[in-house]
């Protein structure tokens, strides 16, 4: 009997790591098709779950593990605290009360990444449970199987995910697991007992065909599709919005832009803080190739390491630039985990406490930080010069851009419409020289009409429709991407050389503000602060910025030389620009403060718009979860009477009398009778 319950457990252990490992499934296309980060975590956590249900059979001792597993992970992405002290619980208990508010309100887009996060290690906690109750002790894995092989199957056909060998995996664990399961079966009724050996000559022979019919359906010919795709005919019913990798997410900084457009929701999550003394643009990278979707780099990225942090790469001359020199500290939130630095235009110099090695790509301009697990997210500081440049100097640059720069940044698509040209030269028509062009489409947008805006942004067909025209001349309306992207691809039609650039906007001034030198502030960069904007080159100046996008403006400061005869009324167009633009930001103001009165009035919010829809299915799913494990756990002694009852009666029909005595032997061994009572049990079954 010793030998039958280690054959028997050892079975159910292989099994549960079969299991394991197809839950794990689910788990993997999370990073790409959500806004989940550290899913590794959430997979040990799954692990630990997997295994304490298996191995520790006091309940107690199952839920303290289980709950101090949960509590060190929270801590670890979000608490700055230390663990159980006084601090620590005011800030669970503040999350808890805010969050609870938030979901009284009906407004669950707005839970903070904390809440979602626990929400979610409940769910695996849960899941782990019934899945280790599925697995073990009921046998039954069909249903499981058949979820996991649909799940995959629609993820790699209406996401990014590809799900190729992900299909793979699944069938090779899930047919190994239905295998064994049925050795599981006749082990317990009585087929194979006493001898180790059958363990190894039932499992090999089934490993050894799963992985040859998996070889072979990867490697054998195959018909092409014989049923159209769905997709492109849901696409075109839903007018092209929220579909393929331009879906709906959260807005932030991401490194994949061969796709553009698709609806964004706002993410208030913090990334940074800086201390800096004015509102900048932060910088990240470039990219040089524009394909029609998106952009992508025309050459690898090639780190190379900063002696001392010393910066000798500029977007601009110093020696034909007016700059001031300033500096700032940067501290990044270490549960955002950006993987890039930030810096302001002229950085010169990097510094860090902590021992870190900064790494910079000189195609790009993007820097990253070489650290230790320990000092991740720790702070550093930026020495700049920022620059300000002439306008008269910027009018007077040339058009002689050397070779290398015409190569790389006049690119453009060979499908670029001709009325994308065409308007080009339209709005530039009698501006003379670079930088009146560039600022004639710059302020075109704006003038026109085009409308900033995040939801129901469309995504061009897969066929030849061409992300800046459909901007231009059928939408015209889009967020940073759209504005900017559309700018540099006019400037290059019209062979003025510009790039498409990305970071984020100088963010809101925090609300207490530590003690700090005349001018400086604390600022706190979020989510919603990441932006697009546009370089163009001038030949004796370098890389200029310039701000397409409606309802932002560009911190770069210009200046005009002037003299005493126009002094005067140069004062004066700057006081009016100024009056204008403060007219301007104010009616934006009252604009978005009306929007957010209506939203509310009504109850709008992003699911109305296409933006949450998929968030209200996944919580109604993990509340109908909860529910129902929570009836099937109340319930679990009825339910697993009524399911003996009816294989009972199932084998009583059948007269399968030797079945039905394993049967028997196994509901007593459960029952907690000794090995000598279910003896006296089989001789009188027996005599009967």
């Amino acid at each position: 009997m010793k030998q039958k319950v280690t054959l028997n457990s050892m079975s159910n252990f292989i099994l549960l790591i079969a299991g394991f490992l197809l839950f794990w499934e689910w788990l993997r296309p999370l990073e790409q098709i959500t806004d989940t980060g550290n899913v590794y975590l959430f997979v040990i956590y799954a692990a630990i779950c997997f295994l304490v249900s298996f191995f520790i059979h006091n309940g107690w001792a199952k839920f303290s593990i289980k709950l101090v597993s949960l509590l060190f992970i929270l801590d670890y992405l979000f608490l700055r605290e230390t663990l159980l002290s006084k601090e620590w619980f005011q800030v669970l208990s503040l999350e808890f009360r805010y969050n609870i508010e938030i979901i009284g309100n009906n407004d669950w887009y707005l839970m903070t990444s904390l809440f979602r996060s626990l929400l979610f290690l409940l769910l695996l906690w849960l899941m782990s449970y019934l899945l280790h109750y599925w697995f073990t002790i009921a046998n039954k894995f069909f249903l499981f199987v058949l979820l996991t092989i649909v799940y995959l199957a629609v993820l790699d056909t209406f996401t990014v995910y590809d799900a190729q060998l992900a299909m793979v995996r699944a069938f090779i664990v899930s047919f190994i697991i239905l295998g064994l399961s049925r050795y599981v079966q006749l082990m317990d009724n009585g087929a194979y007992k006493d001898n180790i050996r059958h363990v190894f000559t039932w499992t090999i022979p089934i490993i050894v065909i799963v992985v040859m019919a998996a070889l072979l359906g990867i490697y054998s010919p195959k018909l092409n599709p014989q049923w159209p795709d769905p997709v492109p005919f849901i696409q075109s019913t839903a007018g092209h919005v929220g579909f393929g990798s331009g879906s709906v997410q959260k807005v932030g900084y991401g490194e994949d832009d061969s796709r553009l457009g698709g609806s964004f929701v706002q993410d208030d999550s913090k990334v940074f803080e800086a201390i800096a003394h004015d509102d900048i643009y932060w910088r990240i990278e470039s990219k040089d190739v524009y394909t029609g979707k998106g952009w992508e780099r025309s050459e690898e990225l090639n780190y190379q390491a900063l002696n001392n942090g010393q910066v000798n790469w500029r977007t601009f001359p110093l020696d034909r630039t007016e700059t001031k020199p300033y500096e700032t500290m940067v501290h990044p939130v270490s549960t955002n985990s950006l993987p890039k630095v930030v810096y302001p235009y002229g950085v010169s110099q990097l510094g860090s406490i902590e021992e870190q090695t900064f790494f910079m790509d000189y195609n790009t301009g993007m820097i990253e930080v070489e650290s230790s697990e320990q000092s991740q997210g720790s702070p550093y500081s930026i020495q700049y010069n920022a620059p300000s440049f002439s306008l008269d100097e910027l009018k007077r640059n040339s058009d002689n851009d050397p070779e290398d720069i015409k190569e790389k940044y006049l690119q453009l698509p060979e499908g670029l419409p001709d009325r994308v040209v065409d308007l080009a030269n339209e709005v530039v028509e009698g501006k003379e020289n670079r930088y009146d062009q560039a600022k004639a489409i710059e302020s075109y947008f704006a003038a026109n009409g085009y409308t900033y805006q995040i939801e129901d942004v469309s995504i061009p067909e897969d066929g030849g429709e061409d992300y800046v025209d459909q901007f231009l001349f059928e939408t015209q309306i889009g967020y940073c991407d759209n504005f900017s992207t559309s700018m540099v691809v006019m400037l290059r039609s019209l062979d003025i050389p510009a790039r498409w650039v990305k970071g984020f906007t100088g963010g809101t001034e925090a609300s207490e503000q530590p003690a700090l030198p005349d001018d400086y502030k604390l600022y706190e960069i979020t989510n919603n602060n990441a932006h697009s904007w546009v370089e163009v080159y001038f030949p004796e100046s370098g890389w200029v910025p310039f701000e397409p996008t409606s309802g932002f403006s560009n911190p770069t400061e210009f200046y005009q030389e002037v003299t005493s005869d126009t002094e005067t009324e140069i004062d004066r167009t700057e006081e009016e620009q100024t009056e204008q633009e403060t007219v301007e930001e104010t009616k934006e103001k009252e604009k978005t403060e009306e929007e957010e009165k209506d939203t509310s009035a009504t109850g709008a919010s992003d699911n109305q718009n296409g933006g949450n829809g998929w968030l209200y299915v996944l919580i109604g799913l993990i509340v109908l979860l909860i529910i129902s494990a929570i009836i099937v756990y109340v319930r679990r002694y009825q339910i697993r009477d009524w399911y003996a009852l009816k294989k009972w009666q199932r084998l009583s029909q059948k007269l399968d009398l030797e079945s039905g005595y394993f049967y028997l032997l196994n509901l007593l061994e459960k029952k907690g009778f000794t090995t000598s009572e279910r003896t006296d049990t089989k001789t009188i079954c027996v005599g009967s």
